[in-house]
């Protein structure tokens, strides 16, 4: 089901012995959009230590109970590494989890592989120039960090900026919660234009520049001036979807 990641925000992280705390931001990569890591703050039991779980672990989602299940105990979620989530995760962060829990890491089984179902799912946006590359490999040399790990928290808010200009901010995301994949960015226009949200999807979003603050689109100003209006209230369902994917020219790959 597609939800938005601020009402996920908040669910309560139960283990199979008693809960674990609640979910407080999401880590995605940017070059599939897929959610790789759900940050949780442990909350009184754990000192209000947060910790990197990836959405592998999860068992069921209970909307109604506000409540995600998940696969380990709470000891083991105890004993797991602990990292400063207020940092950029590093890559060596990442296989010390993965070590301690004794997973594959998503970047072995095909880094670069989208986790959702549109064709070209996987493949870079055209921002993701060679210089890009070249300057992300010189940061990971340099620091270690994940490049393409981003906080949806900290993401909430920067500027989207069309192939022909700035037209509004990143109010939200809506993510599949079965293959934790990002569909769409909830766009605020209000600074362009008054009163409307749009959805986009995450296949037309590019570089993100961390410096700026800016999501850049690969579409332009009036494809989105003329998109469906989109309600917060309402369920994303198929037709809906279908819809919004159609408007955007983009076509599921074959199941």
């Amino acid at each position: 089901m597609l939800r938005q990641t601020s009402k996920i925000n908040g669910y309560s992280i139960a283990a199979s012995d008693g809960e674990l705390g609640t979910i407080c931001d999401f880590l995605f990569d940017d070059a599939t959009w897929s959610v790789r890591w759900l940050v949780v703050e442990t909350g009184n039991w754990l000192s209000r230590r947060k910790v990197l779980l990836p959405p592998s672990t999860l068992r069921s989602v209970d909307a109604e109970a506000r409540e995600l299940l998940v696969k380990l105990t709470k000891q083991q979620v105890k004993d797991s590494p602990q990292i400063d989530t207020d940092r950029p995760v590093s890559r060596q962060m990442e296989t010390g989890i993965y070590d301690y829990y004794g997973w594959s890491p998503y970047w072995g089984a095909g880094y670069g592989v989208g986790a959702f179902g549109f064709s070209g799912a996987g493949m870079a946006s055209p921002y993701l120039s060679m210089r890009r590359h070249q300057q992300e490999a010189e940061e990971v040399q340099l620091n270690h960090d994940d490049a393409h790990l981003r906080s949806v928290e900290a993401v909430t808010g920067y500027h989207i900026h069309a192939s022909d200009g700035e037209i509004g901010h990143v109010r939200d995301f809506i993510v599949d919660d079965i293959d934790w994949s990002i569909h769409y960015l909830v766009v605020d226009t209000t600074n362009w234009w008054p009163g409307k949200k749009i959805l986009v999807s995450s296949r037309s979003a590019g570089y993100i520049n961390w410096t700026e603050r800016l999501v850049n689109l690969d579409i332009d100003r009036q494809m989105i001036k003329n998109s469906p209006t989109y309600d917060t209230s309402i369920v994303i369902d198929p037709a809906y979807d279908k819809k919004i994917l159609a408007y955007y020219g983009i076509k599921r790959a074959a199941a």
